[in-house]
């Protein structure tokens, strides 16, 4: 009796653990827009949570798959090139920094297998980016509001991440209105569409970042093919030309945004910008060289500051810019692994998109989610940076749990979570 009440006992502190790391994920997720800090300590309380709820053989099922296995191969790398940086360990550990989330990419799979919850977190998301869309547009339609963000229009967080946000929601609500009207939920495709369009109005008319009209098209692109195939990929290169031409000329801020860009090509000179188009650049042509010199095993992890320090000594103008990212991901890996650690991040890329290959809509949200990433990922280091790739890191972790989880389901059965309202 004794033995059969602490099983018992022991079987509903699982299930209240599980339950509990179900509801931190959708904690980090609703953070993710809005406070570094807040998703720093829920990250290390999901941890604490979800960690006594996996055992060794979920995890290792998980490690052995390319998709969750080729982020702990990162990492490791990551570790590894610290033994021959020649840096300060200081140094080394904060590059290290950058690697060491991806360890969370096979325990979100593990748990998003056995979940029920995953759309939860992904709701999550899309409600707390929603706050962040209207009180963008409150800052802008109404200035006398006491609330003076740092820059205008953006509430929380940075412009880039913003605008991010914004388009990879309006892809998925884009995905869910051709879902719905197909089933003849046409309430439903009103209200998506609205909400779809306000975020792209917001980063066409508020504030957008350059990489986000980067990737813009070929979320366009992709929508088409998963819609209508090669017609549908024609026909949305040529809908988005003429709109995207059309906001380019018509709407005043992305006019500006764009016209800054080729005025920062023609000046060649260093700006005082800190985002300027040409020294962007100009630290991709250096960190070419850095490559270069090391191609195979890289300087080692955390080296980057290095390496542009001693390469702009006794240097002037574009020569002596100084940096700690590339911006441009292959780059930033490649000067500190080398093409060892480059092939393995973009082999890691691969398998999570061929994780979301099918026609669902948590597969569309999981390539949205790697397609922004390594789309941006020519122009900046979004996996290293520290929101972006938490994004990233749980984006994957969580709908490539549920497609697995899917995948396994019995014909015929359905889940009591799928998105219909």
């Amino acid at each position: 009796m004794t033995l059969t009440t602490n099983l018992r006992a022991r079987t509903l502190d699982r299930q209240g653990l599980e339950q509990l790391a179900d509801w931190l994920a959708v904690g980090v997720a609703v953070s993710l827009p809005w406070s570094t800090s807040a998703t720093s300590i829920l990250v290390v309380l999901w941890l604490l949570a979800v960690l006594p709820t996996l055992d060794v053989a979920m995890v290792r099922r998980e490690l052995m798959s390319a998709a969750g296995g080729l982020p702990v191969l990162f990492c490791a790398l990551g570790a590894l090139g610290m033994l021959w940086a020649d840096v300060s360990w200081h140094e080394r550990f904060g590059g290290f920094n950058s690697f060491y989330r991806f360890l969370a990419v096979p325990l979100l799979l593990a748990q998003f297998r056995r979940s029920e919850h995953g759309f939860r977190v992904l709701f999550g998301f899309l409600l707390s980016v929603t706050a962040v869309l209207f009180c963008s547009w409150a800052l802008v339609l109404f200035p006398s509001l006491p609330w003076h963000p740092s820059y205008p229009g953006v509430p929380a967080k940075d412009y880039i991440l913003q605008s991010t946000d914004f388009l990879m929601c309006a892809f998925v609500l884009f995905a869910l209105v051709f879902d719905d009207t197909r089933a003849g939920r046409w309430s439903a495709v009103a209200w998506r569409i609205a909400l779809a369009f306000l975020f792209l109005a917001n980063i066409a008319l508020v504030v957008s970042g350059r990489t986000t009209l980067l990737v813009a098209p070929v979320l366009a692109l992709l929508l088409g093919w998963r819609e209508f195939g090669w017609k549908g990929v024609l026909s949305a290169a040529l809908l988005f030309g003429i709109l995207g031409a059309a906001a380019a000329i018509k709407a005043p801020y992305l006019h500006a945004r764009l016209e800054k860009s080729i005025q920062d090509l023609q000046a060649r000179q260093p700006s005082d910008e800190a985002n300027s188009t040409i020294d962007h650049l100009e630290l991709m042509k250096k960190a070419v060289s850095f490559v270069r010199t090391s191609p195979i095993i890289g300087h080692g992890t955390g080296s980057i500051g290095e390496q542009f320090r001693n390469a702009a000594i006794g240097k002037s103008g574009f020569e002596a810019i100084v940096g700690l990212n590339p911006h441009n991901q292959i780059l930033n890996v490649a000067v500190q692994l080398g093409l060892v650690g480059a092939v393995a991040m973009m082999a890691m890329w691969i398998a999570h998109f061929m994780l979301f290959r099918g026609s669902g809509l948590t597969a569309w949200i999981g390539i949205v989610i790697v397609t922004q990433n390594v789309v941006s990922s020519l122009v900046n280091s979004h996996l290293f940076d520290f929101t972006q790739s938490w994004l990233y890191v749980f984006g994957v972790g969580v709908a490539g749990g549920m497609v697995l989880r899917e995948r396994e389901r019995p014909a015929g059965s359905h889940e009591t979570n799928q998105v219909t309202a």
